[in-house]
């Protein structure tokens, strides 16, 4: 049992991709025969939160056939990716900012509870392969994704452990995760992701590279 039920809903669940985007133009960007144009825009409408500096980092599926594009369009910005495993034509790729990421991994709350799934005495390259070789593992035996990716993701350490004990069920709500503990504050910041997707995506459509919207 994982926090999605796919990779492509990992960190979107109930949420609509494009917010009060109309579908023409979704369909245009995410159609379009540009791979450079088609990947920017991917990036940006899934990864819009982590972006604008909201979110830890971020996970998201990618063609594999797009993925040697991602270094162009993070060139010459603090943004960093990692590709945890590639299957099917598709990869999935973890993106963070390296100095952000570690000190989040490393404080005391979230250190305590991904220490029991083997990332113990790890600098942030070691855990991000120890992720990458999990994740591959629960991928070759159908078990979706390990426990622990929801606390490498930003994800409320409270809700964290409440989806492991209830396997997943009896949330209070879902949306960029399932929520069992503060659902005020979780609506909160539900509602500052969409705003950060509304605003990166419209910041795109006008014509603003990746590292524009990221500044």
């Amino acid at each position: 049992m994982c926090h999605c039920d796919n990779i492509n809903s990992i960190e979107n669940h109930s949420h609509n991709q494009g917010g009060t985007m109309p579908a023409e133009v979704l369909s245009y960007f995410l159609k379009n025969a540009d791979q450079r144009l088609r990947l920017a825009f991917q990036v940006v409408l899934q990864c819009a939160p982590f972006l604008k500096g909201l979110k830890v980092s971020c996970v998201i599926s990618v063609d594999a056939g797009l993925y040697n594009g991602l270094a162009e369009l993070f060139r010459d910005t603090e943004i960093a990716y990692h590709r945890l495993s590639c299957s099917e034509g598709k990869c999935l790729v973890l993106f963070y900012r390296p100095d952000e990421l570690e000190r989040y991994l490393h404080s005391p709350v979230i250190r305590g509870l991904i220490r029991e799934y083997g990332y113990s005495d790890m600098d942030l390259g070691g855990m991000i392969r120890r992720l990458a070789d999990r994740v591959e593992d629960f991928s070759k035996r159908g078990m979706g994704f390990p426990h622990e990716i929801g606390a490498f993701l930003g994800y409320p350490p409270d809700d964290v452990k409440g989806f492991i004990e209830n396997e997943g069920k009896k949330y209070l709500m879902i949306g960029y995760w399932k929520v069992y503990s503060n659902l005020t504050g979780a609506r909160m910041i539900f509602k500052e992701y969409d705003r950060a997707k509304d605003c990166a995506v419209n910041e795109f459509i006008t014509g603003k590279s990746i590292r524009e919207i990221i500044s």
